[in-house]
């Protein structure tokens, strides 16, 4: 089975702790850099966990108007930010006269995000009961809403095509690439800007968060604190920012003469109906999902060079991901690679999935593994080559993507070298 469009990569942006474009995050993962620290956007001294991955010399207004940067919440400007990076990266950009390439009613947008406004909402109410305001705003409403990042892009691009918001726990920017891609695959669009934000380094989220123990409280040493696969891995660590992976035909990319930055093959999405915390302890959800990609693609597990884990760095998380992995691709496990980023970048939650792709995407064409950082002394019951904290050359034809999240939401997506 393989898919029925030819679907391409054209696109790619990110604004990311480790950088705000494309090539500064991809450069600082290769140099094995943290983009972890103490959290500086407010004191967090009377919370549990300290720390955070925090995007860094972020200027709303050199993507758009001061007017617009109001309009929006952070996650929405992040949104925006990433999206214009890779429109532009993508050649899709309208002429003189508001025109694309193509059809502006051809051109989707599908935007994933977890906790979408809890900031705006978080401060309004802070506000409100502290007595430093008496009323609510008028943005407000707009300001919280997750689909308003995808509307402001639309309204402020000129896009008219399927605008498709989703929310699937930290499986939502890999969705957000899974729901364009059937869009291509339905041809309700020939080309889909597939969004992926968040911001909500909050103290509510993190106070939540803290109480199911999923959070490091390494608060002493941020930077070692998100260490995927390491025996003394204590929880992930919270992160922000925005990516964008625009996918389009390979029809109309070629019509255009878009260069190509990789092939999509294949993806899937799938549920464990297990636990709303709590992954299958068999990984069954993340053995069906990987396994139906794979499917799709056309391809044999044995084809898979590299794996960009989920490996968020908690103690039962990872154990589970990787069993799987060992379960599906048996001895090949041991010949693949498998890293995860997050030991560089944190957990940006709904941003995640579409950050990781890029840098699987990054990894077929440039032919390099990231690292994965913080691994010390790797647990001995894994046994797999995590590429632990340097970069390494090596030529990569097919790299998969993986993201987990509550409620058993489980996502793979699959690119190839082109």
């Amino acid at each position: 089975m393989s898919l029925k469009n030819r679907i391409v990569v054209t696109g790619m942006g990110a604004v990311t702790p480790l950088g705000n474009d494309v090539n500064t995050l991809w450069d600082n993962i290769l140099k094995g850099k943290s983009g972890i620290g103490r959290i500086s956007a407010f004191d967090p001294s009377e919370l549990p966990v300290q720390i955070a991955g925090e995007v860094k010399d972020f200027d709303p207004e050199a993507y758009m108007s001061k007017k617009l940067a109001k309009e929006m919440d952070r996650f929405m400007q992040f949104a925006y930010a990433s999206c214009d990076e890779a429109m532009k990266d993508a050649g899709l950009v309208s002429d003189e006269e508001g025109k694309y390439s193509i059809p502006n009613t051809r051109i989707g947008i599908v935007f994933g995000s977890v906790f979408s406004g809890t900031d705006e909402i978080e401060t309004t109410q802070d506000a409100l009961s502290t007595g430093k305001a008496t009323r609510v705003g008028p943005r407000f409403i707009t300001k919280m809403i997750g689909n308003i990042a995808a509307a402001q892009i639309a309204i402020n691009k000129g896009l008219m095509g399927p605008s498709i918001t989703v929310s699937t726990a930290c499986s939502s920017g890999l969705d957000a690439i899974n729901v364009g891609a059937m869009l291509i695959e339905t041809d309700k669009a020939d080309a889909v800007i597939c969004v992926g934000a968040e911001a909500a380094n909050t103290p509510l989220v993190i106070k939540g968060l803290s109480a199911i123990h999923a959070l490091s409280r390494r608060n002493d040493d941020p930077e070692a604190a998100s260490r995927p696969f390491d025996v003394s891995r204590d929880g992930f660590v919270m992160s922000e920012g925005s990516g964008t992976v625009i996918i389009e035909k390979e029809e109309s990319a070629r019509k255009r003469n878009a260069s190509f930055h990789a092939e999509l093959i294949g993806y899937a999405n799938g549920t464990d109906g297990y636990h709303v915390t709590s992954p299958d302890p068999d990984g069954k959800g993340a053995i069906e999902v990987m396994s139906q990609a794979i499917s799709e693609a056309g391809i044999m597990p044995f084809d898979v060079d590299y794996i960009n884990a989920h490996g968020t760095s908690t103690p039962k998380g990872d154990v589970i991901e990787v069993d799987a992995i060992k379960k599906l691709f048996k001895e090949h496990s041991r010949e693949l690679a498998v890293s995860s980023t997050k030991g560089a970048l944190g957990h940006l939650m709904g941003a995640g999935g579409v950050v990781e792709t890029i840098i699987c995407v990054k990894a077929v064409e440039d032919g390099m593994l990231p690292p994965t950082i913080n691994l010390k002394e790797p647990d001995e019951a894994f046994g797999l080559d995590f590429v632990p904290n340097v970069s390494r050359k090596e030529d990569i034809k097919v790299a998969m993507c993986n993201a987990f999240g509550f409620g058993g939401q489980n996502a793979a997506v699959i690119v190839r070298k082109i």
